[in-house]
């Protein structure tokens, strides 16, 4: 029954799918060789102008280094290889479902509120460019930070209880366990009570976690759903493209963020990589548009079901005073912009005296590199908190592949001593901060939808300031004579081809 149940199994059934075709294109690739004289000539020149083509486009140095490197390898099918796997440009069918509604809200990104032009330090803090971008600034949003996914999740399951009009959820992540039955009984609770649930969930970030046709259980209890960019078991990049936001409204005016899936690890009711630290935001005010907006432009994508978007603004605002600014704001290859890594390039860059960071991951190209060095010359203080246990091995090589380098110059790196840390966090002179889901990584900054939020002069910051020095003290620090050892052969295969694991 069980060795059944492997074979039933949707990986299983689309790993075999995706190895065939594999074997059936290189079969009828050497047919083809074997056919005609002619075809490894052409074959060659085709890799050849592939070569020249990613020379001279405007691409990610480190992105197009890797693919020549390939081409080069295997001078026959390189150049194919490319042509077929190298886009890192989303499906035709995702931008032709995304843009006209991504367009369509144009008119709706910015309230009346929008403080972005009455900032002294906007351009300097990069809220200029966000509000160009058509992400709003607000004033009037109270903030609160989560050091734990344990402690938002608590009020969470509060909030959605309290739920009057809407709830929309959209998440990477989504496991049956203890987390997600307790937040769907209640779920199921508000539908009948008369309020609209809305549920988006990425396809391949939940393949492994939900059963195939996860969206039908749900419609059965009535919430509405959306499965992101469902998988297709053919050889694509098309797949590459996840939706790796995890956002999640009430009302139009409670809106959360942060590192945290829906899974029982998450919350730390589940030990898969020792202890789980996390960190997340609850925005309460204006504040919480943007990601209305951009959850809104997701699923009108799927279900073109909504005409006036002003019925989804925030209508109950928290009476409290002036308190600093919040933006948040998304990243999408739709829209050709790298605003997730502009923003953390331009906090890097901005920086006069510390720079904190805690991050699962950390690949960067030599653009990010650079800032950092830059940033350690002109005296700026850069600690960097990284797992110590972790989750992905490969990432893992390469994430430490980096140290050395960066220690040899003063940037310091601590690794989490109690387990993994899957936060996403850059603090900058106590005055300006971003928490998310933006990964220091080609994915996250390249092919995935992500979300950050952006405070500064905001009391809240304090708040991340203490968590990260309490982080710090369970962590061990990387000495450069350990990080000289995080450089061997196999780090350095894996660092080359980081762009395209």
């Amino acid at each position: 029954m069980k060795i059944l149940k492997i074979f039933l199994n949707r990986i299983f059934i689309f790993s075999f799918l995706i190895c065939f075709q594999i074997i059936l294109l290189v079969s009828l690739g050497r047919e083809l060789l074997s056919l005609s004289a002619w075809i490894h000539p052409l074959m060659r020149i085709i890799s050849f102008i592939v070569v020249l083509w990613l020379v001279n486009k405007n691409e990610n140095p480190s992105y197009k280094i890797s693919w020549i490197i390939v081409v080069l390898l295997f001078p026959l099918f390189g150049g194919m290889l490319y042509l077929l796997f190298g886009n890192k440009k989303p499906s035709r069918k995702i931008r032709r479902i995304l843009q006209p509604v991504l367009d369509e809200m144009s008119p709706y990104n910015l309230l009346e509120s929008d403080a972005s032009s009455t900032i002294p330090d906007a351009r300097k803090d990069g809220i200029t460019y966000l509000s160009e971008l058509g992400y709003g600034t607000y004033l009037r949003t109270q903030c609160r930070y989560y050091s734990l996914g344990d402690y938002c999740y608590r009020d969470l399951l509060k909030d959605i209880r309290n739920a009057k009009k809407y709830i929309f959820m959209e998440y990477f992540i989504v496991s049956e366990g203890l987390m997600f039955e307790s937040i769907l009984k209640i779920l199921a609770q508000k539908v009948q009570e008369g309020v609209e649930v809305r549920f988006i969930y990425d396809d391949v970030g939940s393949i492994t976690s939900l059963p195939y046709r996860f969206e039908k259980k749900l419609e059965k209890l009535g919430i509405q759903c959306v499965v992101f960019n469902p998988f297709i078991p053919l050889v694509s990049v098309a797949m590459n493209h996840r939706d790796h936001r995890k956002i999640c409204i009430i009302d139009g005016y409670i809106g959360y963020s942060g590192g945290f899936n829906l899974a029982d690890e998450y919350i730390n009711a589940k030990v898969r990589f020792g202890h789980w630290k996390d960190t997340g935001i609850r925005l309460e005010g204006e504040g919480v548009w943007n990601l209305t907006t951009m959850f809104l432009s997701t699923w009108n994508a799927y279900k073109h079901q909504d005409h006036d978007y002003w019925a989804y603004r925030p209508q109950i605002l928290p009476p409290i005073q002036d308190d600093g600014y919040v933006v948040a704001y998304g990243d999408s290859p739709v829209d050709h912009e790298e605003t997730g890594e502009n923003m953390y390039l331009n906090m890097i860059h901005q920086a006069q005296e510390e720079i904190l960071i805690m991050t699962p991951y950390f690949i960067i190209d030599e653009t990010m590199m650079k800032a950092f060095l830059l940033a350690r010359r002109k005296g700026v203080r850069i600690q960097i908190l990284t797992p110590g246990i972790p989750d992905k091995q490969n990432v893992y090589h390469v994430t430490r592949s980096y140290y050395y380098s960066l220690i040899k110059e003063g940037v310091e790196f601590y690794e989490y001593q109690p387990g993994f840390l899957h936060a996403k966090m850059v603090l900058c002179d106590r005055r300006i901060a971003t928490v998310g889901t933006i990964n220091f990584d080609y994915r996250s900054l390249y092919l995935h939808f992500e979300c950050n939020v952006l405070m500064t002069q905001k009391s809240v910051i304090e708040d991340i300031y203490k968590d990260f020095q309490q982080t710090l003290v369970l962590c061990r620090k990387v000495t450069q004579g350990q990080s000289r050892r995080f450089r061997g052969i196999y780090e350095a295969i894996l660092r080359l081809f980081a762009p395209l694991l």
